[in-house]
């Protein structure tokens, strides 16, 4: 879809903001701080809505990861869901399978943990009820909602088999525009908010996981929980700390090219190619080994320290060319900040997935909710500390960020889809926030370049050649060019490509006022607040 002269002012409040890749999730979160809530509950609210209408990018059946910042803390939130008790990597070699399936095969899903993630965050930090803030959501999926260009887009390039599998949803988001009920998801809601986790993990949708797994899910997997808040993993980069989840989240390499890269001498102007490659060459230097030495029991603080002494391995110049690997993604990211009715200052940075598109492209089918693939991220190396087993959680890809000013202060919650390109983005958002001090409407507009691996989205870091770098459509002209005289193989792509990113930002102002914007590639996305 064409997307001319997006906007590049960034909206402001005074009271509360709330920034997602949908329009009618943002309106569900607002009206949450209309109601009296605060940031968590309009997160909450905003997470469940999308998770209606946008099947494509995230749902009741995929993981979260999430920050919260509030008297002047950041708590870190991991509900990434963990491999069936039935998880045998011997099956899948004696297949002759060297890497887990990336599609329609259960054993690439895991218990998902979206609905553990909003449980543990109203709990610990909401203020309105809980039917009251999924009460939105299920009115989206009752009363129905407009099919957006991206799902009626994704679904036509599902492939047959998929599109069986998604009957519900292609059977009804046709064309742009047509409404879309899911009623199933409307029930599933309705028992979540009525009686918490155990109407959902324990209940419909449970028991069809069970069944479907055939022996890869136990009732005991589905009742343990899948969410358990964590120590933030933090680094000083651009003038800010900038904060991220750790290992089993790849979000150390964000922060990892942040650090490398404020040592280098930047140039002024982020257009200038010189620019562009230095950040690549961070990003390189950093994720390079990531197959390696991500998994969920790896030291976030240890991978930090590793990639800061690869500062030499980056040319100002030219590219280095350095890889050494082992023998697109789909997800939504949403930010919420503001002050409820007692005053309290409250952040939030969520990202929920599916993984890579509709996810498996197999369906729960008490629920109609489609299932994550998000065990593609275990290896099949037998001994390899991500190798693929029972209880066990993936590498991910998923990383919420946000930054924080000396003094403990808000500085901005910030994310992004993107699948292996996450870190990558974020990298030059954050450059461009803190470093350049660009608004939030114009470094979230602002050309990318992404890091690529062949195929999946999934495979930057494990394809034999490396990395390529793509160049987005609307990103400096001369950066294609440019960067494959410094030594890049580069490669073009279109404009506003959903390729590198639906990015929100919220910046918390020293004059009390909050500024955001949404990305421009998400097409129905919007950043609203009062």
């Amino acid at each position: 879809m064409s997307i001319v002269n997006p906007p590049l002012r960034s909206v402001r409040a005074p009271n509360h903001l709330v920034a997602s890749a949908d329009h009618l999730a943002t309106s569900a979160g607002v009206e949450m701080f209309g109601r009296g809530g605060n940031a968590v509950d309009a997160a909450i609210a905003t997470n469940a809505a999308i998770a209606v209408t946008a099947p494509h990018l995230c749902g009741m059946g995929g993981d979260l990861l999430a920050l919260v910042h509030v008297d002047g803390e950041v708590h870190a939130l991991n509900a990434s869901g963990r491999a069936g008790s039935g998880a045998d990597p011997d099956a899948l070699r004696s297949e002759g399978l060297t890497e887990m399936p990336f599609r329609l095969d259960i054993r690439s899903v895991t218990v998902p943990g979206c609905v553990d993630g909003w449980m543990a965050l109203h709990e610990r930090f909401g203020s309105l009820p809980l039917t009251m803030v999924l009460a939105p959501a299920i009115r989206l999926a009752n009363d129905g909602f407009p099919a957006s260009p991206l799902l009626v887009g994704s679904l036509h390039l599902a492939g047959d088999q998929a599109q069986a599998n998604l009957s519900e949803l292609a059977a009804q988001a046709t064309s742009n525009g047509r409404r879309v009920r899911r009623p199933g998801v409307a029930a599933a809601l309705a028992g979540v908010a009525g009686g918490g986790r155990s109407t959902f993990y324990e209940g419909a949708f449970g028991e069809g996981l069970v069944e479907l797994g055939g022996g890869l899910f136990t009732e005991a997997d589905l009742a343990t929980v899948q969410a358990d808040w964590q120590t933030p993993l933090s680094a000083d980069a651009f003038g800010v700390t900038l904060h991220t989840v750790g290992p089993n989240s790849q979000g150390y390499l964000a922060l990892g090219a942040a650090r490398l890269a404020s040592t280098l001498d930047l140039p002024a102007d982020p257009d200038d190619d010189r620019w562009a490659h230095l950040l690549v060459e961070a990003s390189i230097a950093a994720g390079r080994d990531r197959p390696r030495q991500l998994h969920e029991g790896a030291d976030g603080l240890e991978l930090l320290d590793v990639i800061d002494g690869r500062v030499d391995e980056i040319d100002p110049e030219r590219a280095s060319r350095r890889w050494a690997p082992s023998d697109d993604g789909d997800t939504t990211y949403l930010c919420t900040a503001g002050r409820s009715a007692d005053g309290r200052e409250m952040a939030v940075s969520l990202i929920q997935s599916n993984a890579s598109g509709f996810g498996s492209h197999l369906v729960e089918a008490n629920t109609g909710i489609n299932l994550h693939n998000r065990g593609m991220g275990f290896s099949l190396e037998a001994g390899h500390p991500a190798e693929f087993g029972p209880g066990r959680r993936p590498p991910h890809t998923l990383l919420p960020m946000a930054a924080t000013r000396d003094d403990g202060s808000l500085a901005a919650v910030l994310g992004t889809m993107g699948g292996d390109a996450q870190p990558q983005i974020m990298l030059q958002i954050a450059a461009r926030l803190f470093h350049h001090r660009q608004s939030p409407a114009r470094a979230i507009a602002a050309g990318r370049w992404a890091l690529k691996g062949p195929d999946t989205g999934f495979d930057t870091w494990t394809s034999s050649a490396g990395p390529g770098v793509s160049v987005e459509g609307n990103a400096p002209q001369e950066w294609v060019e440019a960067l494959a005289a410094r030594g890049h193989r580069t490669s073009g792509a279109t404009e506003w490509s959903s390729g590198f990113g639906h990015a929100c930002a919220i910046v918390a102002g020293r004059d009390g006022m909050w500024s955001g914007s949404s990305d421009p590639r998400a097409v129905v996305g919007s950043c609203a607040g009062g």
